[in-house]
């Protein structure tokens, strides 16, 4: 709601900061410094410090926006940057609140795996629709490749036709489930990181 009054100052207060850095310094490199300290603010929970959490997570939002400002200070936005910010940020979104959870107390080890596969949902969620997006602004989407579908499907390991498998497993062997969760967590995972090595080469 307030982005759109914050992000001009936010601009104005990071362009200092890209102008020190220099054009030398890729934006991607800024995105991945940020995608590190977050992961590392979501860590901190698990040794009890979230003061230090609290503190990346600050330094986590304030590289998230240098990026960004960076790109656009020295002429180098691109497609993929966009996109490789995006997916970065919501794995370090479904991260801290999983961090902080098993910190505050012992979840067990299915729930625990049971919050790890709907994070990587939430994640394989958000490199399938940004991407599909670019594409479907590039007329790349649906209406070009001819896909029976509103938007862009971009493919991978796990579909469609994979998560009713998948599903249909979980209700036939209950005693497996923690297996089950951990196998299409890792499976669709993979697929996220099939989609950006994707996004690297033709975005």
């Amino acid at each position: 709601m307030f982005d759109r009054y914050l992000r001009p100052l936010k601009d104005r207060a990071l362009t200092p900061l890209a102008h020190l850095a220099g054009p030398r310094l890729s934006p991607n490199v800024v995105t991945w410094a940020a995608f590190v300290v977050g992961m590392g603010s979501a860590a901190a929970p698990f040794e009890g410090a979230r003061g230090i959490g609290l503190l990346l997570w600050f330094l986590n939002r304030v590289l998230d926006g240098l990026d960004g400002t960076q790109a656009r200070t020295h002429a180098r936005t691109t497609a993929y940057g966009g996109y490789l910010d995006i997916v970065l940020d919501f794995v370090v979104y479904a991260a801290v609140p999983i961090g902080l959870a098993v910190g505050a107390g012992s979840p067990s080890p299915l729930m625990l795996s049971a919050l790890l596969m709907l994070a990587s949902f939430y994640v394989n969620a958000a490199s399938w629709m940004y991407l599909a997006a670019i594409l479907e602004q590039r007329r790349e989407g649906a209406s070009a490749t001819g896909e029976a579908t509103t938007i862009t499907m971009p493919s991978g390991l796990v579909g469609g036709t994979e998560t009713v498998v998948f599903y249909v497993a979980f209700f036939l062997w209950p005693s497996y489930l923690r297996t089950l969760f951990t196998v299409m967590t890792v499976l669709v995972m993979l697929t996220v990181v099939q989609r950006m090595a994707w996004a690297r080469r033709h975005l």
